[in-house]
């Protein structure tokens, strides 16, 4: 029994500081979020796994559904934080068939809705610093697309492998129109970013949104408590036959139906008016009025991710192998850079995944 008690003394002294701090909001606040960033390094690297599994029996982009699960199971267990989910069938009902999921963004809370909701053979879009991050690997391995902010050139064939890639390989794409986290007390979404809008328009795929309630009352600045989030997934939206000269009224729509959603759904108050004016539609853009717009964008250093450039997916010339597809996928893209709240910089996060630092 003496030994016994001489064992367990190391982790007493360790783990009471941590219990006794769970009575403060603010001392849950910090614990929780080292306990919940630590989660997100062992799914991580359990990814890494995953995916060497999943890889070799060529189900390399089911890797970030296996990883999803897995966090949603214990994250949920550990933080009493469960996602219920309304209008989960309009994902059930797309049969496997490909689509481009745009989330409202609020903070890394986002990552247990991504585990909840996270379909089979979807891949996600983040930032390039993201591929050489412990969650890199498995990132890379899973067919991740990588988009470099900082060279737009190399941003526009990133995009145009990733239009590719979801033609060929009917693969879905996660994303965050916002562009940036953004987490306020009252119901609201910031401008969308119509880089997704490009990808979902050249690729055929539709747009299906997914809206998170805003959960400050669980989530905020020393602020992080047990509770549910609410998520409505909106009817998918159909981009066939639409073009560039559509994505301003197509943005605009997409934008209305989940900011309707988000305040509907919301146990806040009513979000702030809109001040925004809608945009009305550009002119179809010209042979000679794309290369203009492509040269001022590859022309300025500061470019960010060109959310306004229309780019051309460029069909492969003979069908791949699908291993070989696969393979191709997988590998290195470049990639994204961000901010935190809304104000734009070299480094924002331009539709994707975030997977790094607490907000």
């Amino acid at each position: 029994m003496a030994t016994l008690l001489s064992l367990l003394k190391p982790v007493a002294y360790v783990s009471l500081p941590f219990i006794a701090l769970q009575y403060s909001p603010r001392g849950r606040y910090y614990t929780r979020s080292i306990a919940y960033v630590s989660a997100i390094g062992f799914c991580a690297t359990l990814g890494v796994f995953y995916a060497a599994g999943l890889s070799l029996v060529g189900r390399s982009f089911d890797v970030n559904n296996a990883v999803a699960v897995t966090f949603y199971a214990i994250t949920s267990t550990v933080f009493g934080i469960r996602v219920e989910v309304e209008g989960e069938e309009w994902l059930q009902e797309s049969g496997g068939r490909p689509g481009v999921l745009m989330g409202n963004h609020q903070s890394m809370l986002d990552l247990i809705i991504v585990g909840r909701l996270m379909p089979k053979r979807t891949s996600i879009m983040s930032k390039k610093s993201l591929q050489f991050s412990p969650v890199g690997p498995f990132m890379s391995m899973s067919g991740a697309i990588f988009i470099d902010r900082g060279n737009s050139s190399r941003a526009l064939r990133s995009m145009d492998l990733a239009v590719n890639m979801m033609r060929s390989l009917r693969v879905s794409l996660w994303m965050y129109p916002e562009g940036t986290r953004h987490n306020s007390e009252t119901p609201e979404l910031l401008p969308f970013k119509k880089g997704g809008f490009h990808l979902a328009v050249q690729s055929g795929l539709p747009i299906i949104p997914l809206v998170a309630e805003n959960y400050w009352h669980i989530y905020h600045k020393d602020v992080f408590e047990s509770g549910v989030i609410r998520v409505r997934v909106l009817p998918p939206i159909p981009t066939t036959g639409l073009t560039t000269a559509d994505i301003p009224g197509l943005v605009t729509l997409v934008r209305d139906q989940m900011l309707a959603a988000l305040v509907e759904i919301s146990t806040k108050a009513p979000s702030k008016p809109s001040t925004e004016k809608p945009i009305a539609p550009p002119e179809p853009a010209s042979v000679s009025s794309l290369s203009a717009v492509l040269s001022d964008v590859v022309s300025d250093h500061t470019a960010a991710m060109p959310e306004d450039v229309v780019f051309e997916a460029k069909p492969a010339a003979t069908p791949m192998p699908v291993s070989s597809r696969e393979s191709l996928a997988g590998s290195a893209f470049e990639g994204v850079a961000g901010s935190e709240n809304g104000t734009e910089t070299e480094e924002d996060d331009e539709g994707m995944v975030l997977v790094g630092r607490p907000t």
